[in-house]
């Protein structure tokens, strides 16, 4: 199966039905949008974990922090643009034994849908770092928005065909900003490399789909390198450091 074909097999499911959801209003400011007025998706990530966080603050979680991140998939009906107030209603799509899935829909004030964003959140041992089981109260609190709904872990991209043939290797330098307080490039700084392949490919725009999958986390003093098999109108990427691919992204348009 090609990246492609992988990418847009991804079903978003539909919602927020019964159960918790959570909702923020935030307004696009300078620092998110592009010179042409439309936001970011590196924006949209960082909204994506920032509603994550108040949500699980304000549900009260017994442990907040310890989730990371294995697969975002964001599929834009419309950018927002530039001042926009717009609200991100953040619920959960489902339940596995050691993660979970946060569905965020980021919608216009009057409600109109602008972009629908399904991450898969692994729940990791403080300690260890390794996957470790949804804790009770977790699994009490998101029971009835996820309905039953089981959520595996497996990602789309990173053993789909990928033609070597054709790759374009560049270095992708890191940047101090690019990590946060666990000390590990930041979830947001990864689709910084997609921004850069809208910047280039101006026809590849709403309706899109992009996901970033995470394999292994990029550390502090690393060299990674993007390796790219791209066409006119989609992205195939994988992000490596040497042989070892750290990450996996595909952006196009979506039918």
């Amino acid at each position: 199966m090609s990246f492609r074909d992988a990418a847009l097999s991804f079903q978003m499911i539909e919602g927020p039905g019964s159960g918790r959801q959570f909702t923020a209003r935030r307004r696009v400011r300078l620092g998110d949008a592009t010179p042409n007025g439309r936001l970011r998706l590196d924006a949209v990530a960082r909204y994506l974990q920032d509603v994550a966080n108040d949500d699980t603050r304000d549900a009260d979680w017994s442990d907040p922090h310890w989730w990371v991140v294995r697969r975002t998939v964001i599929d834009v009906h419309q950018f927002p643009e530039y001042m926009q107030e717009i609200d991100l209603t953040t619920w959960c799509g489902g339940i596995g034994s050691h993660w979970a899935e946060r569905r965020t829909r980021i919608s216009a004030v009057d409600g109109t849908p602008l972009i629908d964003a399904a991450s898969l959140w692994v729940h990791v041992d403080e300690v260890t770092m390794q996957p470790s089981k949804v804790p009770a109260d977790v699994v009490d609190i998101l029971g009835a928005s996820a309905g039953g709904r089981d959520v595996n872990a497996r990602l789309l991209l990173r053993d789909k065909l990928f033609d070597e043939s054709r790759i374009e290797m560049t270095p992708w330098p890191l940047r101090f900003a690019d990590f946060d307080a666990v000390g590990h490039m930041n979830n947001a700084a990864y689709w910084v490399i997609v921004e850069e392949f809208l910047a280039t490919h101006r026809d590849v725009r709403a309706p899109l789909r992009t996901i970033v999958e995470h394999v292994v986390q990029v550390e502090p003093g690393q060299e990674p390198a993007r390796h790219v098999a791209s066409g006119r109108d989609d992205l195939e990427l994988q992000l490596r450091v040497g042989s070892t691919m750290h990450a996996a992204m595909w952006c196009g348009l979506n039918p």
